[in-house]
């Protein structure tokens, strides 16, 4: 599995029990992973990461990570700078975990991901050593990420499906799952030869549940919109949540939908590395305009939109023009 091998990698470097791996796209912000690799978790645990960090306050926000000069923190012992530190201690050492240390992956476009380790409760805390180490990390990790979405599909490799609904109650247990976010399901995250645990996707749609419920109460928090890569489906999707009052305090319906057009642009160019000029080309095709048409409306040459285009393809790999509009469309 893809986390185990990346657990086995980073051991060079620094010594864990348990890894976890999540990629974050800075087009839909700090809130939520669009993707995650996984060794030795335990699901009891990221039951209890997830609802500590939304019902008791993250003891290490990603965003504040993110803006300190060496963007790591650690939870647990020898956690001392993160806040609300006794409590995730007690959440860790209920499940046999002395310390998690966290890495915010970034470079100067913005968050590419999370990295977290774990040590065994009893055995030697985080320290100066491992941080220098971790640090060392993150342009690889950087690499691998943005290597494993782009490696994946630039069409869909499996149907569209009509938008599913899952409900989430208060008490964060799944109420109920309509016909299509079954198949979504199924299609997502096949019985067989997935490499997905089980408990991955409950634990997902609590988390994201429970993101809607703080954007209901704090519109200033990262929405709860996911624009998961064709990497991880054979498609890329668009997976959001609203809540069903207010500030949040019932039910939260989840949805499930292709991703396409305007839903899925912002992501596809962050992943592919396309500039703010390529994606207005990008959009003019989508929208049906011919090369020369794009040129007369962004008053440029012919050549100059030639060689846009020649970089998106290199970047996309896509074989032409009809190949880029379909990975588009979704």
């Amino acid at each position: 599995m893809v986390g185990a091998a990346i657990s086995h990698i980073t051991g060079r470097r620094v010594a864990h029990d348990a890894l976890r791996l999540v990629g974050v796209n800075p087009a839909t912000g700090l809130g939520l992973g669009a993707f995650s690799f996984w060794h030795e978790y335990e699901p009891a645990l990221i039951s209890a990461l997830v609802l500590n960090r939304y019902l008791h306050g993250e003891p290490c926000p990603l965003p504040d990570l993110a803006r300190q000069s060496m963007p790591l923190g650690v939870v647990g012992a020898g956690g001392g700078d993160c806040r609300r530190n006794a409590l995730i201690r007690q959440v860790l050492a209920a499940h046999g975990v002395g310390s998690e240390l966290r890495l915010v992956i970034r470079d100067h476009h913005g968050v590419w991901g999370l990295l977290g380790l774990l040590r065994a409760e009893g055995g030697r805390p985080f320290g100066a050593a491992d941080f220098h180490q971790v640090q060392q990390l993150g342009p690889p990790l950087l690499r691998a990420l943005r290597g494993y979405v782009t490696a994946g599909p630039l069409t869909p490799t499996v149907p569209a499906l009509p938008t599913g609904v899952i409900t989430v109650s208060p008490d964060h247990t799944v109420r109920s799952v309509s016909p299509q976010a079954r198949a979504w399901m199924r299609q997502m995250w096949p019985a067989a030869g997935s490499g997905v645990p089980d408990w991955i996707a409950d634990a997902f749609w609590v988390g994201l549940s429970l993101h809607v419920r703080a954007h209901a109460r704090d519109p200033r928090a990262w929405p709860p919109t996911v624009c998961a890569p064709a990497a991880n489906f054979g498609r890329w999707v668009l997976i959001h949540g609203q809540p069903l009052d207010e500030r949040g305090d019932s039910d939260v319906a989840i949805l499930i939908q292709p991703a396409g057009g305007e839903l899925l642009l912002p992501s596809f160019c962050d992943w592919y590395g396309i500039t703010a000029g390529e994606r207005r080309i990008i959009e003019y095709l989508h929208a049906g305009a011919a090369p020369k048409q794009i040129a007369r409306a962004l008053d440029l040459s012919a050549y100059t939109i030639n060689d846009h285009l020649k970089s998106i393809y290199r970047k996309t790999r896509a074989q032409g023009r009809d190949e880029l509009i379909a990975a588009i469309a979704g």
